[in-house]
């Protein structure tokens, strides 16, 4: 009787055994990841950033969970999300090609690790003390959006001389890079001798209210400001100004690949990548502190060839070498 007595509970204990080993296991990781974009059109974003992960060593759902939180342009957002995380305590705090997001995970906390994608200096913004020594618990790829204004508004006049008058779009809910354009675009029109008009736009029918404007004051040309909501809006955008036959340049490929005319800026898929890299980084030991802001020089000037023949526009011999890509 005292045999059996002892089977039975050392079998019962043996039992136990994978259920203790398991509540004894860490927790994955978390990492929280903020975009002010919307979840149906970033996928190969996402792709990018999960690939980064995985080269350094972290695979979703395995290793590593992580949370998605796509604003879709509101901004308002920001702050009621970063405490949320931070009040969770996840290990990172990725925000890929969103300025605005960098400074309001910074104020939210000061020791968890953030990993950013900015396109103003981050020395300014106060994420980092250096561009070498970050010091802190921020780092990632900085972006500069003000290189890029100016050669983006003499890329649409050389694409379309005849543009004079030239509305300029922008979001006034992301105060950071609007703040950038308005600084920078005046002295780069004066300099080519273009007229500008501001425009603002922070919904979808903002936007269209935006080109029936532009077309109203009989607007040449629109140069769109970037900002993520307005990348998850790109079909909208490229419906618009195929509608109203309206030149459009813009900062990302993505929208010449759904119908716009033309863009110049930085390469986004870099940008999620290097994020995700730094990301892996982190989550194996290293810190912010120590990983230098990597400064993006992957830029593309992509143009749309049978847009420009929808709106009556021959694409010069020189741009078309000087392209990166030239979709037909």
């Amino acid at each position: 009787m005292q045999r059996r007595t002892f089977i039975t509970l050392l079998g019962g204990a043996a039992a136990a055994w994978p259920l203790a080993a398991r509540a004894q296991q860490p927790a994955l990781p978390i990492v929280g990841l903020v975009s002010p974009r919307s979840p149906e059109e970033s996928g190969r974003l996402g792709a990018a950033f999960r690939k980064a992960l995985n080269e350094t060593g972290f695979v979703e759902g395995q290793s590593v969970i992580v949370e998605y939180h796509w604003l879709e342009g509101r901004y308002d957002r920001l702050a009621t999300l970063m405490a949320d995380l931070v009040r969770r305590r996840v290990a990172v705090i990725a925000t890929p090609a969103f300025t605005a997001a960098a400074p309001a995970a910074k104020a939210a906390t000061t020791t968890i690790p953030i990993v950013f994608g900015v396109a103003e200096d981050p020395v300014r913004l106060g994420l980092v003390a250096s561009l070498a020594r970050p010091g802190g618990n921020a780092s990632g790829i900085n972006f500069l959006v003000a290189e890029v204004v100016a050669k983006r508004l003499g890329l649409l006049h050389d694409l379309v001389p005849k543009a004079v008058r030239i509305a300029v779009l922008i979001n006034p809910a992301n105060t950071s890079t609007t703040e950038t354009v308005l600084r920078d675009i005046p002295e780069a029109a004066r300099t080519l001798g273009l007229q500008i008009h501001i425009l603002n736009a922070s919904t979808s029918r903002e936007i269209e209210a935006a080109f029936a404007t532009l077309v109203r004051d009989r607007a040449d040309a629109l140069f769109v400001a970037p900002d993520g909501f307005f990348a998850s809006r790109r079909i909208q955008f490229a419906t618009l100004a195929a509608h109203y036959r309206v030149p459009v340049a813009h900062a990302l490929r993505e929208f010449v690949e759904v119908g716009g005319l033309m863009s110049y800026g930085v390469d986004i898929l870099d940008v999620w990548r290097q994020v995700g890299v730094y990301t892996g980084q982190i989550l194996k030991g290293a810190k912010p502190a120590d990983l230098p802001v990597v400064q993006s020089s992957k830029f593309e000037f992509v143009i749309n060839a049978q847009t420009a023949r929808l709106l009556g526009i021959e694409v010069p011999n020189a741009l078309q070498l000087l392209a990166d890509e030239v979709i037909e």
